[in-house]
């Protein structure tokens, strides 16, 4: 008899659990699939880059408001003062390579490599292909991250 009913409660257990567990899976997938967000077309590219451009000089432009509002200032003479300085700072920020001059490092360091016997020619010429193919994150490439930071186009 106690072996019947430990296989009760093995079932009422079991039946317990699958009722518990479509009870938290079914909200968290309709949940989800409120959430979802679409893929991002090869068109739609360009328009986050606008609507990047935009959201950041909105958020330029409200904070040069509070910074007026705060100096009890005119809003433009703060928004001049802003644009200034940026260009100071620009001016002293060493000038980026361009891709060729980027291209171009990179290839000495590959026949470096070949020459060094660290790498073979057929992967320094895969490394290159995929360079100029935009593969590698940096500016130009996708992720933009690299030694001269994000790209603001």
């Amino acid at each position: 008899m106690s072996r019947t009913m430990s296989k009760k409660h093995l079932l009422a257990g079991l039946a317990a659990a699958g009722v518990l567990g479509v009870g938290i899976a079914a909200p968290t997938v309709a949940f989800a699939e409120d959430n979802a967000t679409p893929a991002p077309s090869a068109s739609s590219s360009s328009d986050q880059g606008t609507d990047r451009q935009q959201q950041r000089a909105d958020r330029e432009a409200d904070f040069a408001e509070a910074l007026a509002k705060e100096l009890g200032v005119p809003t433009d003479k703060v928004t001049a003062a802003l644009e200034k300085l940026r260009e100071q700072r620009k001016a002293d920020r060493p000038e980026r390579p361009s891709t060729e001059d980027r291209q171009a490092m990179l290839k000495e360091r590959l026949d470096q490599a070949v020459k060094d016997g660290k790498l073979t020619q057929e992967q320094a010429d895969a490394i290159t292909k995929a360079a100029e193919a935009g593969v590698f994150p940096g500016p130009g490439g996708r992720g933009h991250h690299g030694p001269w930071g994000t790209t603001d186009k």
